[in-house]
């Protein structure tokens, strides 16, 4: 016998990874240069030279245990400092190495976190569009997932929608910015707003809500966009970041969590995460990239890849008649499906070649998410098909 519910999660995959999995057996087929895959998140910008450099150096001049073997189980105390070092540097957050646990990536980070604060019952709102994992973290914490619609057009939080859907059972709030799928980053004003709802509905509940900041993409923006950093608008904030996005090391399954100093209870609750993390078996992240980490702290990948594959791709299908949504942050553009059906839509575009992500299962029906974290010549090589497809619609 085994799990039903495991099974079913294991018998198919997310629609992202479907996709995924139908690019290669297509690019095998007919060549990668004739697939335009736009279906996952995974970073095509070179990691920052300092990386690769650190790595050589570790590995030629740092004793083998120190690199291979185990670390504490919540992380080495001494990536642990740099890392609050830099959050208090860069955001004046007032943490310590005590309110960092090392994680393999945000997947580990949300999910500890949620594990850590969930009892069997407790709600979790989301904010949609959201990214579709979510779902599966909170019902495997025994949480219920509760999803707030956005404002249309724009996709910030829709704040008077997000109050309707606090209850008494109310137990976190995730917050993903900038956005996976949208790539919209939430202004302040959106997060000066949630956070005096959540000031209310905590003396309401008389109970911490808490606010779980998901941020693989904070160091992925444009323009000279801000990102508010959630502790300092909100006591009851949790951190979960990863360095997958931000220093392109998503094979490499490294990140962390941070807990508010601020936080009711903030070292109870550290702890519940620490025995959250013994309780799922994630102790004592990859020991390499922690050393990695803590001597390359500050670095950051070339953003302006990124832009510049947004600048032409927004241009151009804006062009060609598609709605998209002005991504701020993250290296994915939203647009409107050409028919109300997305899977219609995405079959449509796969008849050109073309692999995009339905958003259904992100919380939003009829768009699509491409992910244009790729070669800019694949983008521009698109841009017929995109421009065929659109004027097929037309007729």
């Amino acid at each position: 016998m085994f799990n039903e519910k495991m099974y079913a999660l294991g018998s198919k995959r997310s629609i992202i990874r479907e996709i995924f999995e139908y690019c290669k057996t297509r690019a095998a087929k007919i060549g990668s240069d004739k697939v335009f895959d736009f279906s996952i998140g995974n970073p095509s910008v070179e990691p920052p030279k300092e990386i690769s450099d650190t790595i050589c150096d570790l590995i030629k001049n740092e004793s083998a245990v120190l690199l291979h073997g185990y670390t504490s189980a919540q992380g080495d105390l001494g990536t642990r400092e740099a890392i609050a070092s830099d959050i208090n540097n860069r955001f004046g957050a007032g943490v310590s190495a005590n309110n960092i646990y090392m994680t393999c990536g945000a997947a580990a980070s949300l999910t500890i976190s949620l594990r850590a604060l969930f009892n069997e019952g407790d709600e979790c709102i989301v904010f949609a569009p959201f990214f579709t994992e979510y779902r599966v973290f909170i019902e495997n914490a025994g949480g219920k997932v509760v999803v707030s619609v956005p404002e249309e057009k724009t996709f910030q939080i829709n704040v008077s929608d997000f109050e309707k859907r606090i209850t008494e059972k109310t137990r976190a709030v995730i917050i993903n910015s900038p956005n996976n799928p949208s790539g919209v980053v939430y202004s302040e004003e959106t997060i000066k707003a949630v956070c005096d709802v959540l000031n209310k509905k905590e003396k309401e509940y008389s109970h911490p809500i808490y606010l779980i900041a998901d941020e693989p993409y904070r160091e992925l923006v444009f323009d000279d966009i801000k990102v508010p950093y959630l502790m300092n608008y909100y006591n009851d904030t949790i951190v979960c970041y990863s360095y997958s996005k931000a220093l392109s090391l998503p094979g490499e399954r490294i990140g962390y969590i941070a807990v508010s100093p601020k936080a009711e209870d903030s070292q109870n609750v550290y702890l519940a995460i620490c025995g959250a993390g013994r309780s799922l078996g994630y102790v004592c992240a990859p020991s390499l990239f922690q050393q990695v980490i803590k001597k390359t702290i500050g670095a950051k990948v070339d953003v302006n890849i990124y832009k510049e594959n947004r600048d032409i791709l927004y241009g151009a299908l804006s062009e060609y008649g598609y709605e998209c949504v002005q991504p701020d942050g993250a290296f994915y553009l939203f647009v409107k499906a050409l028919e109300d059906d997305a899977y219609k839509f995405f079959e449509k575009a796969k008849q050109k070649e073309i692999l995009v992500v339905p958003c259904d299962d992100f919380g939003v029906s009829g768009y699509v998410r491409i992910a244009y974290c790729v070669d800019k010549q694949r983008i521009v090589n698109a841009l017929p098909a995109f421009k065929a497809l659109a004027e097929e619609y037309k007729k």
